[in-house]
């Protein structure tokens, strides 16, 4: 078993969640759309179920912080590697 490259990792999943936030905070349609979907695999009715103005701006107002903690996960990363490598420079 070789050893998990964690560093890595996290950018990837800093990663993810920019992606994620930016098409959560571009669409926020499309996350009310997938939430009835799942809601209605348990519940009867959940089609006549329609997201109100402010669920969608909450949804909005998610994605964008759900953005902005990958882009500051992501730079974290980078400059700790940066640290890094410069400590071992020396």
């Amino acid at each position: 078993m070789g050893v998990m490259n964690t560093d890595r990792c996290r950018k990837v999943g800093s990663l993810m969640a920019i992606g994620q936030g930016i098409v959560t905070a571009l669409a926020p349609g499309l996350s009310a759309k997938l939430t009835k979907k799942l809601v209605g695999k348990n519940f009867e009715n959940a089609d006549a179920l329609e997201a109100k103005p402010a669920y969608r701006r909450q949804t909005r107002a998610f994605g964008i912080g759900l953005a902005a903690a990958g882009i500051a996960g992501y730079v974290m990363e980078i400059v700790a590697a940066d640290a890094a490598s410069d400590d071992t420079d020396e």
